[in-house]
């Protein structure tokens, strides 16, 4: 039987829709939300993917403003914009979409937005809240993830849920997430030994290791639930995954690529920004959250 597909699309236009009354309080309160992005250089997966953003922004009727700087600006130039931005109390939202020039230190670009608008949910403040559940604005991949499995009831509480790849972006945050929801959660590598031994024992498989067809079929245990975060391009300019097509034969639920979890990522970052104008009104709306 083939796996039931997990829409992360039609997901995430729903849950953009539920943000209309909430931006349209703020609004009617003078707030106009606002997420700016900035891109440093002239990558074109970022120009696509910040497209994508702004987007969204205009279903909600938040503001979305892309910032971008040549690729030879200095990261004490990037750093000083990110203090600016910080100071402005017309932005909400600050995302700094990577990649960045190999001369940028990434840690310090995530260090310098002020952890009330890092709607990537990457400052060492919101990381480290993530441990202890109170993060104030989760990272939106991971979020993303989790509001899907929520969606088609898919409980992770007591299941062996392994999580490949380790990124502070997905996989590190996926992991406390999980064991957050009472799974038992193994994190895989590129050096860990035989991955399939892992994989097969599975219940719930995240993969996130930016790798074409990492996991085969034939690594899949029968019934497990697959989450294919990687998104790669083949010379062909066909978009796959990490995890192989074929698992669709095996596994009972399986995020498609594209259309999975990447539209997620997407809606959990204008949230965020939601979440972020509310928690900066005065006398505070984040109680309507």
């Amino acid at each position: 039987m083939a796996a039931i597909i997990l829409d992360g699309k039609q997901l995430a236009q729903s849950v953009l829709t539920d943000l209309l009354p909430r931006v349209r309080t703020l609004r009617a309160r003078g707030i106009a939300p606002k997420l700016t992005v900035m891109r440093i250089g002239d990558d074109p997966a970022s120009r696509s993917y910040i497209r994508a953003k702004i987007r969204a922004c205009e279903q909600t009727g938040v503001m979305g403003d892309e910032l971008v700087l040549p690729a030879s600006t200095s990261q004490a130039e990037i750093l000083a914009r990110l203090d600016r931005l910080n100071a402005d109390p017309l932005v909400h939202g600050v995302l700094v979409q990577l990649p960045l020039p190999r001369a940028v230190d990434p840690h310090a670009v995530a260090a310098r937005i002020a952890p009330t608008k890092d709607v990537d949910g990457l400052h060492a403040c919101n990381l480290g809240q993530l441990v202890q559940g109170n993060a104030l604005l989760q990272p939106c991949t991971p979020a993303g993830v989790l509001r899907l499995l929520d969606a088609y009831r898919i409980d992770v509480s007591g299941k062996h849920a392994v999580v490949v790849g380790r990124s502070e972006i997905v996989g590190k945050p996926m992991a406390l997430l999980l064991i957050r929801r009472d799974a038992t959660v193994s994190v895989c590598n590129s050096k860990t030994p035989d991955l399939g031994v892992f994989t097969r024992s599975a219940d719930v498989l995240v993969v996130a290791a930016g790798r074409a067809g990492l996991v085969r079929a034939d690594m899949v245990k029968v019934g497990a639930v697959v989450v294919d975060v990687g998104v790669n391009r083949l010379t062909s300019g066909k978009l796959v995954g990490d995890v192989d097509a074929a698992a669709a034969h095996t596994a009972s639920h399986l995020t498609p690529v594209p259309g999975g979890v990447g539209p997620m990522t997407v809606a959990m970052l204008i949230e965020n920004t939601v979440n972020a104008a509310e928690r900066a009104a005065p006398g505070g709306l984040q109680s309507t959250a």
